[in-house]
């Protein structure tokens, strides 16, 4: 099958949907399970380097094509109101740019914004999170609210975008155990988040759950690592099919003019990631790292992304102990 024809096949999976819960690498996320006491918070700048390699159809199969780069520089602050509620608020700046020397090949539309190959950019959500921990000791379980709101009405058609400009209520609960029988400087996370998806076609769902189990070793006092495993799937979406003997050949779900305006930001996304990554822990602020690589998936973007950012912490009205 020659490269148009792969093309036609390929999964324009929303650019931000799977990876932005790479930021899962950042100190503020990764440790959801435990929490600050009150009157301490922190403020973290995070960049984001995303490679995506190529696409998966229905069937799983890689095609190289429709390529892409993007950076996300993400802004959050995080603060502890009271020993067990916590409030964060960020938005990311995000700039993408179609590198593939070919497009993607007809029906699917090729928009100028790829067609010139140049980079794209602008603020993408407004997210604010409320954290509420139940228990906080050697096990941590905390709950939590999300919502994530476009900041304009940008476009989300095509590779080269800021993001998917749905507006989303996401619920979510870690849970966090220090391994001490085993090492007093082994831990291990789970997270598990439902989101409820604003639904733009009335006969297309695309809610979504995501989960992470994360494997954290304190190496020394101040250097932490970490590995991590990412999983999702939308509940509802689009389906582009496979090829020509598949059970849902091309173009699958994507069947009438509405379903292709809105597909870019409507699959079926359903992946695995692998990544590991690690912090160091200064007196003054915390420098981490983390890289993710896309394992399996269907109608999802291939390729791996590389975070690298600073948190700093900073404390008001907390009560110093006698």
């Amino acid at each position: 099958m020659d490269r148009v024809a792969h093309a036609a096949r390929l999964t324009l999976a929303p650019l931000l949907l799977t990876l932005a819960v790479l930021a899962a690498a950042a100190p503020p996320v990764c440790a959801q399970a435990w929490v600050p006491p009150a009157g301490l918070g922190s403020v973290t700048v995070a960049v984001q380097t995303i490679n995506n390699t190529g696409h998966t159809n229905t069937d799983g199969e890689f095609l190289q094509i429709g390529r892409s780069v993007n950076t996300r520089i993400d802004i959050e602050a995080d603060y502890a109101l009271t020993d067990r509620l916590s409030l964060s608020a960020g938005i990311p700046f995000v700039l993408a740019r179609y590198v593939d020397p070919l497009p993607y090949g007809p029906p699917i539309p090729f928009p100028l914004r790829d067609e010139c190959r140049c980079w794209q950019s602008g603020w993408q959500d407004f997210g604010f999170t409320a954290r509420y921990n139940i228990v906080n000791g050697a096990f941590a379980l905390t709950p939590s609210v999300s919502a994530g709101v476009p900041s304009h009405d940008y476009e989300f058609r095509g590779e080269a975008v800021v993001g998917q400009r749905l507006k989303e209520v996401r619920i979510a609960v870690d849970a966090g155990q220090r391994l001490d029988a085993i090492s007093p400087r082994l831990s291990v996370q789970v997270r598990y988040s439902y989101a409820f998806v604003e639904r733009v076609l009335d006969d297309v769902p695309n809610n979504r759950s995501n989960a992470t189990v994360e494997g954290g070793f304190l190496i020394t006092r101040r250097l932490a690592a970490r590995g991590l495993l990412l999983w999702q799937r939308v509940h509802g979406g689009l389906r582009f099919g496979g090829s020509d003997s598949s059970a849902l050949p091309f173009p699958g779900d994507v069947n009438t003019p509405e379903r292709m305006f809105e597909h870019d930001r409507l699959l079926r996304d359903n992946n695995w990631r692998l990544g590991a990554g690690t912090t160091y822990s200064m007196r003054q602020m915390d420098v981490f790292a983390s890289y993710v690589e896309f394992v399996h998936g269907t109608d999802s973007h291939a390729g791996r992304a590389f975070t690298a950012g600073v948190s700093w912490p900073f404390e008001i009205g907390r009560r110093q102990t006698p």
